[in-house]
């Protein structure tokens, strides 16, 4: 099954071109013997290589010396395309990558793992137990149009104690690093676990720390900017509240803080451990020479300080995230008072602008004093122009061309029409008047009940959420020994006539 998982898989998968190297590093009982190269390598010496054949083929050894260990290792450092960590692409061509993989005894399930993200760590024996295979790799999605990461898998003969491999990084990853320092231990290359813990290493190097600690910085002054929290400088103070720039803070502060979580890398040293003790338990380590046996005892120490020191960034990572929550949540409360406050703004302007519209009908009566003006006129003229009065004018009485109003006549009661329309029109203009001065005063009583009433409801509302808004006397403060002092000063103060003493919890 698994050769024709690996045969169909190798068939869907791309092919991208990576320049390629070998390193190989023999060790034998007599060190003059010992070898440590790094080259090129080109197409046409890919089998040679792989075959230890040609240029590769191992020196003649006099008699008494014979191969203790090593590790032959193709490498593509600093891998450049853009698709070399993309799912189902390879960068050997694929009869090389399957050539490789059958020679060495590579795992085959390497090959199905090109889509995987995050740190992934597996081993295990092949079929005939011969050999001891190893995948541990980390790629992500792409970064700037580009894939990163890095891979490494290798076979452990236990009957040559050879360690042969393929490993792959980009300029990104730890694998520069990781094959100098695998050149500087070449003594110690027997053990198959070597190259992995290495990378482990460099992988949970003091990069990561720093990292947290500078998060934890930001969060301080995320911490003072928000809940004026002061444990900062003041040159670290942000200059101005701006809450969109505050919360984009907060979102890059916890993504850095998520960087690398341990929880990840305490499960790989778990499945380290594992394959510590399956190679101790197929080839017992008593069997190997002493330096090798100081070397698992001290590799199973590191891991054993990895661990440690990743429970403990566990728990202050927890701490960080609880604190960024905290601060999310007073930022929110914060952007809702704000809110509230514009609403209740708006409001107050709603309802004064209510009141002026109220106010502004009172212009028609412009129109209505003219009309009461006019009114008392009117209606008099309707009454003086019935028989009560006598024109005379028109053609039945004299010349039709005479429009002299000659002979007209006027009752003496004319001045009943002036002694009833002058006070009718006083008394209709007085009474408006007054009137108006009367509800002038009453919109003016109503403009300042309504002031009122809106700083009333602003001060309800803020009180309210202030009770919802973080303080700081009550979330820094809170249990400390100026607290425990104010609680005694208050008990003194309300202690009774007869001395009662108090027990201070």
């Amino acid at each position: 099954m698994d050769d024709y998982l690996f045969r169909e898989t190798l068939r869907e998968c791309q092919t991208v071109e990576e320049k390629s190297t070998y390193i190989e590093i023999l060790n034998y009982s007599d060190s003059a013997y010992n070898v440590c190269e790094e080259h090129a390598l080109t197409d046409d010496e890919f089998e040679n290589f792989l075959h230890q054949r040609g240029a590769f083929d191992p020196p003649k050894l006099k008699d008494g010396v014979k191969l203790q260990d090593g590790i032959r290792l193709i490498v593509q450092r600093d891998a450049k395309n853009s698709n070399t960590f993309a799912p189902l692409h390879i960068s050997l061509k694929p009869d090389a990558y399957e050539s490789m993989v059958r020679t060495w005894h590579l795992p085959f399930g390497a090959i199905e793992s090109t889509s995987l993200v995050g740190p992934f760590f597996w081993c295990s024996h092949d079929q005939e137990e011969n050999h001891l295979q190893i995948i541990f790799r980390k790629s992500d999605v792409r970064k700037k149009g580009k894939t990163r990461g890095w891979e490494i898998m290798l076979s452990y003969s236990y009957r040559t104690g050879i360690t042969t491999g393929f490993v792959k990084g980009t300029s990104s990853s730890d694998i520069e690093d990781s094959l100098k320092q695998l050149i500087a231990c070449r003594a110690e290359v027997g053990h198959p676990l070597l190259l992995p813990v290495i990378i482990l290493s460099c992988d949970l190097s003091s990069k990561g720390d720093i990292r947290q600690r500078d998060a934890r910085d930001w969060l301080r002054r995320l911490e003072n900017v928000i809940t004026l929290r002061n444990e900062i400088d003041e040159k670290e103070v942000y200059l101005d509240f701006d809450v969109d720039g505050i919360n984009r803070d907060l979102v890059e502060c916890h993504s850095r803080v998520l960087w690398k979580r341990p929880q990840a890398y305490q499960e790989i040293v778990k499945e380290f451990k594992e394959a510590m003790q399956k190679f101790v338990e197929y080839g017992p380590v008593e069997g190997h020479p002493k330096a090798l046996r100081a070397l698992h005892n001290r590799m199973l120490a590191r891991l054993d300080f990895y661990r440690v020191k990743l429970t403990g960034m566990e728990h202050y990572i927890h701490t960080t995230l609880e604190r960024l929550h905290i601060q999310r949540q007073a930022l929110y409360n914060i952007m809702t008072q704000k809110e509230s406050k514009l609403n209740l703004e708006i409001a107050s302007q709603q309802r004064r602008l209510a009141h002026a519209t109220k106010r502004d009908g009172t212009a028609m009566k412009t129109l209505s004093l003219l009309g009461a003006i006019f009114l008392p006129g009117t209606f008099m003229a309707s009454i003086f122009s019935m028989t009560f009065f006598d024109f005379n004018v028109g053609p039945n009485y004299g010349d039709p061309s005479d429009s002299s109003g000659e002979g007209a006549s006027v009752s003496n009661e004319l001045w009943i029409y002036f002694v009833v329309t002058i006070p009718l029109t006083l008394l209709i203009v007085g009474s408006w008047w007054f009137m108006d001065r009367r509800r002038e005063k009453k919109y003016a009583d109503e403009d300042v009940e309504i002031e009122k009433g809106i700083d009333t409801m602003e001060k309800e509302i803020l009180a309210i959420m202030r009770k919802k808004t973080i303080n700081k006397a009550t979330t820094w403060n809170s249990g400390g020994p100026s607290a425990v002092a104010a609680k005694r000063d208050r008990m003194i103060a309300l202690k009774e006539p007869d001395h009662d003493t108090y027990e201070m919890n």
